[in-house]
């Protein structure tokens, strides 16, 4: 067998052995039994196995590459700066960042994990599309690992996410700063048959909004806030409902672009002009959407590229030492345009 089509999750099963304990004895690493270490020896030379990366790179301490695997990040238009943030900060460190996209297939993720243990990557930094708890694929034991947009349960591994009630906060703050008392909130998913949602977006931002509110001497409304499942039908329903209170409101928070897009439509429907008669804010600024309406929208930032930075530079900062499982959360800044 030609050691090209050799992989490690092989040698692991051939040894009977983990392919964290493969990927140890490769390293030369001390915490492997005497045992596992002649097995997997064995495989290697009936095998015919030479991990040539790992000769050239890993026993020289170093390999230059860090590995970046997503569940589908790489085909969303605005995520895709997640990559552009660790990309940057690995060129900057004169590495090389090896980008996988397991399309959510958990046979893909385990596959790419393998072809990055093969390759020596120093760390991994993993992603998602929406800020939410992920499993991590199998085979990461061992391999220093960051989650960036995502995080495990447990906190037990590092991870940066978007400070969700600061950017609640600060989109109602803009609605407030700009004279408005009466603001509507149309949200993301509601809870079915009492099933929460595991999006933290859709509790952080509701806890900005009403923190704003206070913070204002303003009174929380139930009526002023609307569930959506994001479908353009109810979206629009949801804008024409507040819009029909006794007392509508003169602004209107949406939980993201998308909802804001179809809002705009249903108020021109009403004959109310954007921001003369209600005010628009959105979330997430993607870019063809916030700059294609008209007026554009007023809009925050999800932080991608700062969160792909941060994790691939705490990945760097920390290499050889044990990585502190830090929960950092970024701020969402507020893009001003033009619906305010």
């Amino acid at each position: 067998m030609g050691d090209a089509k050799v992989t490690i999750k092989e040698i692991a099963r051939y040894a009977g052995v983990g392919t964290t304990t493969v990927s140890r004895v490769l390293n030369n690493h001390p915490y492997v039994s005497d045992e596992k270490r002649r097995r997997v020896e064995q495989a290697i030379a009936a095998l015919h196995y030479r991990p040539s990366q790992t000769a050239r790179h890993l026993r020289g301490g170093s390999s230059g590459l860090l590995g970046f695997l997503t569940d589908d990040v790489a085909t969303t238009p605005y995520a895709v700066d997640i990559i552009r943030g660790a990309q940057d900060v690995a060129w900057a460190h004169r590495m090389v960042l090896l980008v996988a996209d397991s399309g959510g297939n958990s046979r893909f993720a385990e596959a790419a994990v393998d072809v990055f243990r093969e390759r020596a990557v120093e760390g991994i930094v993993y992603a998602a599309m929406y800020h939410r708890p992920v499993r991590l694929p199998a085979g990461l034991d061992g391999l220093p690992t960051v989650l960036a947009n995502c995080f495990l349960e447990d906190r037990s591994a590092p991870s940066v996410v978007p400070d969700e009630v600061y950017g609640g906060y600060h989109a109602t703050k803009a609605a407030l700063g700009a004279g408005h008392r009466r603001i509507g909130f149309i949200n993301l998913w509601e809870e079915t048959e009492g099933v929460t949602p595991p999006f933290p977006a859709i509790y952080g931002r509701l806890r900005g909004y009403q923190q704003a509110l206070e913070d204002h001497g303003l009174c929380y409304e139930d009526a002023l806030v609307r569930f959506s499942d994001q479908t353009p039908r109810e979206n629009y329903r949801h804008t024409r409902e507040l819009m029909a209170l006794p007392a509508p409101p003169t602004a209107i928070f949406c939980g993201n672009d998308k909802v804001a897009m179809n809002c705009y439509s249903a108020l021109a429907e009403l004959g109310l002009r954007v921001p003369g008669d209600v005010a628009v804010i959105g979330y997430d600024n993607i870019a063809h959407i916030a700059e294609g309406l008209l007026p554009q929208l007023t809009t925050m930032q999800l932080p991608h590229y700062e969160m792909g930075k941060w994790a691939a530079q705490y990945l760097i900062e920390n290499q050889g030492r044990t990585m502190a499982p830090v929960q950092m959360a970024l701020p969402c800044p507020l893009v001003a345009r033009e619906s305010v």
